[in-house]
């Protein structure tokens, strides 16, 4: 599969329904993150823009919100079908922005979204709309209008992940993707033009956060706030939301810890983590990052991962037999980096990778898969999320010492335990503190609540728990 490299010029907002002139005549470049070369041009958004989306989004409100259940989730599945259609198209677009290899695009960057949709029809019946307790019927209703504001490392999953089920409890969104990976969200609105979705029900403001995003938090107009994104940006949403007291869901950075027991079988364990670490160029905030092994095992897990690294292909996203794309920018892959030489300097072993750049591949952002063993829990690596295809390998002494470890961050986002008995495996599992855990590898589940503990943020997403987080609760004593 190859790319034609045509200019995606968006030079409209998508506000009311329609495709309007944005405030401002400033323009946002789109690079392709495997050439280096402009690849799109979006409008660069004002807070003038933010105030008529929520114009929008208020007026739409009013009649959307006591539209029938049905019909809402009907065109929540109209939705799906339609990202079904163009599955391939939006593929090729997100390896383009982001550089997601293209077998990754098509199953998770343009599959997961169109499950977020589709699943509407099934979750919503899991709500308890109403429920009588004593003399009041306590029912169920849309919070109102919802400001999004996404990330760049799933972008289409992550805007899904929140409209879908805003629109299915009867909101009205005012969304802001990602400046870095936009174009994607554009080819959405064009589906909700396509499929009937009322003007207003969902509004496209493209800009910077420190402009739109913070026009979006502080909106008066705005009844909530749905933030992906880095710790530190998900604390600036909740200083700024908070003149308002509006609500706020974050769902924010992790440093997943890996727990491998003493009778786990080695090579399963450390060649899954690996991956698990790797996924997306470990551009994911719920990778597993932190590896813990019995100290005892540490050099064959070296020896293991040092082989598994040495057979994962790095390389141009379209290449069928690439596992790891480049890093979605420069400013991430030098970042990247400067974690690696930090990792070198305060005295962690590498195992394998480096931060000089992947043989032959001096153009895009490519970062070297890389592994650091003897990581002790106050080095840097073991303490930042790096966001890159960076594991570190911790020793521990013996059970207990490993769930200290694991709980020993700020994060908590996810984890996993790998163990020859499950029933081990979830005894430990229950004393992580993060708001997932994978035994033995296990696979990700797209309809179980996702979201972190700690400063990984707050509230969930994904399933009919992803629905609840757009819902208040209103008593009717009778």
């Amino acid at each position: 599969m190859t790319t034609t490299p045509t200019l995606v010029t968006r030079d409209q907002l998508f506000i009311g329904g329609e495709w309007t002139d944005p405030s401002g005549d400033g323009t946002i470049d789109v690079v392709n993150a495997s050439t280096e070369e402009v690849m799109g041009r979006i409008p660069e958004g004002t807070a003038a823009d933010v105030d008529r989306a929520v114009d929008a989004a208020r007026a739409a409100f009013e009649s959307w919100s006591v539209t029938p259940l049905e019909q809402r989730v009907a065109l929540c599945s109209a939705v799906a079908g339609r990202l079904q259609d163009r599955q391939e198209e939006i593929a090729a677009l997100i390896s383009q922005e982001l550089g997601s290899p293209i077998t990754v695009s098509m199953m998770v960057q343009a599959g997961l979204p169109t499950m977020d949709f589709a699943s509407m029809e099934h979750l919503v019946e899991h709500i308890p709309w109403e429920q009588q307790i004593g003399n009041s019927l306590v029912v169920r209703e849309p919070i109102g209008v919802v400001g999004a504001i996404t990330p760049w490392n799933y972008p289409l999953h992550q805007v899904s992940a929140k409209v879908a089920p805003a629109m299915a409890a009867g909101c009205t969104v005012v969304l802001k993707p990602s400046e870095v990976t936009p174009l994607n969200a554009f080819l959405l609105a064009e589906i909700f033009d396509e499929v009937g979705v009322p003007p207003g029900v969902l509004n496209i403001v493209t800009g910077y956060g420190p402009v739109v995003g913070e026009a979006i938090a502080g909106h008066p107009g705005i009844d909530m706030v749905s933030f992906t994104g880095s710790t530190r940006a998900g604390r600036r949403v909740s200083e700024v939301a908070a003149a308002t007291v509006k609500k706020v869901a974050l769902e924010l950075g992790g440093k997943s810890p890996n727990v491998i027991l003493d009778d786990a079988d080695l090579e399963k364990a450390v060649v899954n983590g690996i991956q698990k670490c790797y996924l997306n160029s470990g551009q994911t905030c719920s990778a597993l990052t932190r590896m813990l092994v019995p100290r005892e095992s540490l050099p064959i897990v070296e020896q293991i991962a040092a082989a598994a690294v040495a057979q994962t292909s790095v390389g141009e996203p379209f290449d069928e037999t690439t596992a790891l794309g480049p890093l979605v920018s420069d400013v991430q892959r030098d970042r990247v980096r400067e974690y690696i030489e930090k990792g070198v300097a305060e005295g962690a072993k590498l195992v394998a990778g480096g931060a000089e750049a992947p043989e032959g591949l001096d153009k895009g952002y490519f970062v070297r898969p890389t592994v650091f063993s003897e990581v002790t829990p106050e080095m840097t690596i073991a303490r930042e999320e790096i966001f890159g295809p960076v594991l570190a390998i911790m020793p521990y002494d013996d059970e207990e010492d490993a769930i200290r470890i694991a709980n020993d961050s700020e994060y908590g986002l996810a984890g996993g335990v790998y163990s020859g008995s499950e029933e081990r495996a979830k005894a430990v599992a229950r004393r992580i503190r993060t708001g997932q855990v994978e035994i033995n590898g296990a696979a990700f589940n797209p309809l179980a609540p996702f979201g972190g503990y700690k400063q990984s943020g707050h509230g969930r997403e994904l399933g009919p728990y992803g629905i609840e987080e757009f819902l208040v609760l209103k008593s009717m004593q009778l």
